[in-house]
């Protein structure tokens, strides 16, 4: 188990591949490693000073550059310690095998994304933004939460609600809200499109939770929504936007092409 340490080694690691890395690299430079701020756990494999991969153990169980030897070291610590995260994610070569390993003693997931590809942009949009599209306000929690929760849902298949009531899903809407990262259209009090910058480095920044109101789908607010959150994306955040998506969602995937995005990796999601 690493520790702030090993700070500048596991950055170093983490930059290799800034855009499969943000999320765990945007941790890490905004906590540290120490287990009670990160959340979780940093693991490592390979001697101090010439680590070769990674793995975050938290919420979410993320490995990173992680080869075969790697990942069966990885598995082997989480078989050990028992599950205490709620998916595994990350390249689909890492997190197969991962799972390959972990399902034996973990029992069955309750769903699989087998191929998610990964896509980024560094170019302005080509499309037009949505001049509508701009950052929520604090007073306008109440109104923005039920389209995440219903994008949530929609996307993970389970509410977000369920558990502790929503307490630590909502407290993640507030805080991406208070610090800039949240992005809407709404309209007399109804949300019509939504996305959030949900993790940033120095390098990339990672777009999540793309939702446009159901009966107001196929009219284009996701392509212009989206163009206006890359575009602040960019300009306030980093030069390289990404976001990674199911395969099967081809309405999605058409519309992140529209606005200049293209396929450069495919990550894999196990969810529990």
């Amino acid at each position: 188990m690493l520790d702030d340490n090993d700070r500048d080694e596991v950055l170093a690691l983490l930059d290799t591949d800034p855009v499969a890395n943000v999320f765990v690299s945007s941790r890490v430079r905004a906590v540290g490693l120490n287990p009670a701020r990160l959340g979780g756990q940093m693991w490592g494999f390979g001697p101090r000073g010439g680590l070769v991969s990674l793995c975050y153990a938290g919420a979410n169980m993320v490995p990173v550059n992680a080869g075969p030897e790697a990942v069966h070291a990885f598995a082997d610590r989480a078989r050990k310690q028992g599950r205490r995260c709620s998916s595994i994610v990350g390249p689909v070569d890492a997190v197969s095998l991962l799972w390959e390993r972990l399902e034996p003693h973990w029992g069955r997931a309750r769903a699989i994304r087998w191929a998610q590809p990964v896509m980024a942009t560094s170019s302005k949009p080509d499309v037009a933004a949505d001049p509508l599209v701009r950052r929520v306000r604090p007073e306008e929690f109440d109104v923005l939460l039920p389209a995440c929760v219903a994008m949530f849902t929609e996307e993970v298949g389970v509410s977000p609600n369920l558990g502790d009531g929503g307490a630590l899903y909502r407290t993640r809407v507030a805080e991406l809200i208070r610090i800039g990262r949240s992005y809407a259209r709404i309209d007399d009090g109804r949300v019509v499109f939504k996305a959030e910058v949900g993790a940033v480095t120095p390098q990339a920044c990672q777009i999540q939770g793309v939702w446009v109101a159901p009966e107001l789908r196929g009219r284009g607010y996701a392509v212009a929504g989206m163009a206006a959150v890359v575009e602040a994306a960019m300009s306030c955040f980093a030069p390289v936007v990404s976001l990674y998506v199911n395969d099967f969602n081809h309405a999605a995937r058409a519309v992140y092409r529209k606005v200049g995005f293209r396929e450069i990796d495919t990550f894999m999601s196990v969810l529990f």
